[in-house]
């Protein structure tokens, strides 16, 4: 066989091939998804949503005064775990890429890390809106429950409009902890930088707050958890919504953009 046949068969090979496909985002969710749930640590993790919920409504059935089994106290009680478990969830699944050096796997197979990082994104907002629906329901029977075994009154004193409020409250609680992951990276900093956030600046902004007037007239504007805080009350007026979209640009969206940066140029090793 000649030069000449031999160049032209694998022309037209070439000319038949076609152009592979990327990996279209809805399997890269799915990959996410099974990510967070196929690790003993993520399985136990997800599962101690719905467990904490039933401990927290059990206690609330137990100890609560009969008076006081109204649905938004049940709400409440389950509230204080996943403003913990949520922001956590999201961490990891962000942070195993380089804690457990799963990178250069991931990397590899799926070059554009922003649509990696975007499948990140949205499964775990996914998982938290579901969560919070569990949640939700739980707490329902529980109400019906312990109203039952009290023979007091049922208590619906939450709207669907509150509940709207409260989940969007918790999803931001969750993309804070997914942008400390992004940001540092590494799973007990993230955590740590979390609890930072949580539990340490809200009581400094408390305290200059409570002592320095001038403080006290910001606070809305830098202080993002005390914005977003009230969203678990109902309905935001319009400077308390500019209040929480200003100081969410400060704490959530510029940080995010620049962890998301650093994510696209680091060194995956």
């Amino acid at each position: 066989m000649s030069t000449i046949t031999v160049e032209r068969e694998a022309g037209a090979v070439a000319a038949t091939r076609s152009e592979p496909h990327p990996i279209p985002m809805t399997r890269l969710v799915g990959v996410e998804l099974r990510k967070m749930f196929d690790t003993r640590s993520g399985f136990w993790l997800m599962t101690s949503i719905g467990i904490t919920a039933l401990l927290a409504t059990g206690a609330v059935i137990l100890f609560a005064p009969a008076s006081e089994l109204t649905y938004n106290n049940f709400a409440a009680a389950i509230g204080v775990p996943m403003t913990i478990i949520l922001p956590i969830m999201a961490i990891l699944s962000v942070t195993s890429e380089w804690s457990q050096r799963n990178g250069l796997t991931t990397f590899t197979l799926v070059p554009h890390r922003g649509r990696v990082v975007w499948a990140k994104a949205i499964s775990a907002v996914g998982v938290g809106v579901v969560s919070i629906a569990v949640a939700f329901t739980i707490g329902a029977l529980g109400n019906v429950v312990g109203t039952t075994i009290t023979g007091t009154d049922l208590v619906w004193d939450l709207s669907w409009e509150n509940l709207m409020y409260i989940t969007f409250a918790n999803v931001l609680g969750l993309l804070m902890g997914f942008m400390l992951g992004v940001l540092i990276r590494n799973s007990a900093g993230a955590i740590v930088g979390y609890f930072v956030y949580s539990l340490v600046m809200p009581a400094i902004f408390g305290m200059l707050a409570a002592y320095q007037e001038w403080f006290r007239d910001i606070q809305g504007w830098v202080d993002f958890q005390f914005s977003s805080s009230r969203l678990f009350d109902g309905a935001l007026t319009s400077e308390q919504w500019a209040n929480l979209g200003v100081s969410g640009l400060i704490w959530l969206i510029i940080p995010m953009t620049v962890g998301v940066w650093l994510v696209l140029r680091s060194e995956i090793k």
